[in-house]
């Protein structure tokens, strides 16, 4: 068992090649374009400025200098690249033998061991004034499937949440709900019911300009913990966590901790005053309580305290750092929040290191979603709703089963439907690069072909469907020479750099890459399949091939459960 990747090749080729160091060689090394039946290629055009040669007299040369080493099938000079093919049977062997644990091939065999970290991942984050929406779906598909990744690189992984349940949003719904509520319990889903009157707020604050004066009165209350204020309060928040238990269960979402911003804000209140007597913080002149960021920071001042002594966000986000590294001690404390609040979590950091605070802390920070009718702003009242989302992809997808196994139970129907919605749901939001805004349509999302999840649940279940239907025995004891088809040569490259790119999307927290990559490996066995049929009069290339395409079966399931996409047998 051996790992072959960029580092290999340059070690290689550094044994040969004193000009650069195995690690700029490393960085020299490209992955070729799909129509070069190879897997890496490296430019001797740097050589060339060195040596004062032609460069594809350098690869000429080089080719005949090097001797082939274990790993390596073929090495090939194509003007002034290096070509390298690797052999077929160490990479089929590695994902046949290891199986699910492929993707983390570098730990397996030792090479890249480090000390696991201790990481919290802090997620959704929700205020509990409105039931949960789009922008939380993309949160919590994100959180999860970022935990997934480094759980499964063996880094030791702390789920958090943090229920945003007061502050001066949490009491325009209540304000609005003593008012117009008439004491009405639940009509619908609790968190949809809560929400109601927060639009509702909204609705009556635009025709009396007095409501947000009557808002900030409440909050102070709440502050004080005047009963009738708190036991509102309390009904209300019961209302909006009992409905995202229930959003939760469609996410299997489960948390090793949930913090409460009310059980936290006052230790934060204490440290701002403590380090505004030690004149970290100051005081404007109407007396809020600041952190000055502009001088020496170049960022603009974050108020900590109201002049009134209510809280902000900042006055319990500074808690919940001590916090976490109370109960965590962790080596790092991810914020899954959207690119929104960039600029917030500058400030807050920056603030943690002027009071002293010793911990890495990082804003994993993410795009917009739009629908095809607009952005979204959950501030205006136009929010589209996650459980909405949710019951239309699942609709969709059970008209799909409906249609092509209508004599199926209804049982199996809804269980089908449920895998398919939920991973085209999944894979539709992890696809895109974090920092990009996209278009969310349901329907889009839910085909069998294009850039879905459905498209690669479908590929997995093709290859069952195949493997079923031969009758011939999946081992390593195949004739390697028959595979040699070039589709079969590239299938073989797209599975060799799947460590790879898990490696690299653990290191920069890029999930989208998994996806990618399904799609790519996905696209290169249906262009395999096209053009070398599995099942064979020649049994020996059957087997082979079967082989081949069970290792591919095996690194999709491995991709689509990092994103936490179940397969089907049968789609």
């Amino acid at each position: 068992m051996k790992i072959i990747d960029k580092h290999t090749i340059a070690e290689y080729l550094s044994k040969h090649i004193h000009s650069f160091s195995s690690e700029e060689i490393e960085n020299l090394i490209e992955i070729p374009p799909p129509n070069i039946n190879f897997s890496y290629a490296f430019p001797v055009y740097r050589l060339s400025k060195i040596e004062k040669k032609n460069p594809k007299e350098i690869a000429q040369k080089l080719v005949k200098e090097l001797t082939l080493p274990d790993f390596i099938e073929q090495i090939e000079a194509t003007g002034p690249y290096l070509n390298f093919k690797l052999k077929s049977s160490i990479v089929l062997k590695n994902i046949f033998e290891l199986k699910n644990d492929y993707g983390r091939l570098y730990e397996v065999l030792g090479e890249k061991i480090k000390k696991p970290l201790r990481i919290v991942i802090e997620y959704p984050s929700a205020n509990t004034n409105h039931p949960l929406h789009l922008g939380h779906v993309r949160n919590i598909l994100i959180g999860t499937s970022i935990s997934n990744l480094l759980k499964y690189k063996k880094q030791e992984v702390f789920e958090v949440n943090l229920r945003n349940d007061r502050g001066i949003n949490i009491c325009k719904s209540m304000l609005a709900y003593k008012k117009w509520g008439n004491n009405q319990e639940p009509t619908k889903k609790s968190d949809h019911f809560a929400g109601d009157y927060y639009l509702k707020y909204r609705e009556m604050a635009q025709k009396d300009e007095n409501l947000i004066n009557e808002a900030y009165t409440l909050l102070r209350l709440w502050e004080a913990e005047d009963k009738e204020t708190r036991n509102l309060w309390e009904k209300m928040r019961n209302w909006a966590l009992e409905g995202f238990k229930e959003t939760f269960k469609n996410f299997d979402l489960k948390f090793i901790k949930e913090y409460n911003e009310s059980e936290i804000y006052t230790r934060g209140r204490e440290i701002i005053f403590e380090n505004l007597e030690r004149g970290v913080f100051k005081k404007t002149v109407d007396g809020a309580i600041f952190a000055d960021l502009e001088e020496d920071h170049d960022l603009p001042n974050l108020i900590l305290l109201r002049r009134d002594g209510t809280s902000l966000y900042p006055t319990q986000d500074i808690y919940l750092a001590y916090l976490k590294k109370q109960d965590f001690n962790y080596d790092r404390s991810l914020y899954v929040v959207a690119n929104e609040q960039n600029l917030y979590f500058k400030q807050l950091f920056t603030v943690l290191e002027m009071i002293g605070f010793k911990g890495d802390n990082f804003h994993l920070s993410y795009g917009m979603i739009s629908l095809p009718e607009g952005r979204m702003k959950s501030r205006e009242g136009t929010i589209v709703e996650a459980d909405e989302i949710i019951e239309e992809v699942l609709e969709v997808a059970y008209k799909e089963v409906d249609e092509r196994y209508p004599n199926i139970t209804e049982e199996d129907k809804k269980k089908r439907a449920n895998i398919i919605g939920m991973g085209a749901l999944r894979f539709f939001f992890l696809k895109f690069n974090l920092k990009s805004d996209f278009v969310f349509n349901p329907k889009e999302s839910i085909s069998f072909e294009g850039e879905t999840g459905p498209y690669i649940q479908y590929c997995f279940a093709r290859i069952e469907s195949i493997i079923t239907k031969s009758e011939a025995k999946i081992d390593l004891e195949i004739n390697w020479d028959l595979l040699q088809h070039e589709t079969e040569i590239n299938l073989i490259k797209q599975l060799n750099y799947f460590p790879e790119i898990i490696e690299q999307a653990t290191q920069k927290y890029d999930i989208h890459l998994i996806p990618q990559y399904l799609l790519t490996l996905c696209q290169t066995f249906n262009t395999f399949y096209s053009q070398c049929p599995v099942i064979s009069e020649d049994k020996q290339l059957e087997r082979a091939r079967l082989l081949l395409i069970k290792c591919v079966q095996i690194v999709i399931k491995t991709g689509l459960n990092l994103l936490g996409i179940d397969t089907l047998d049968k789609m």
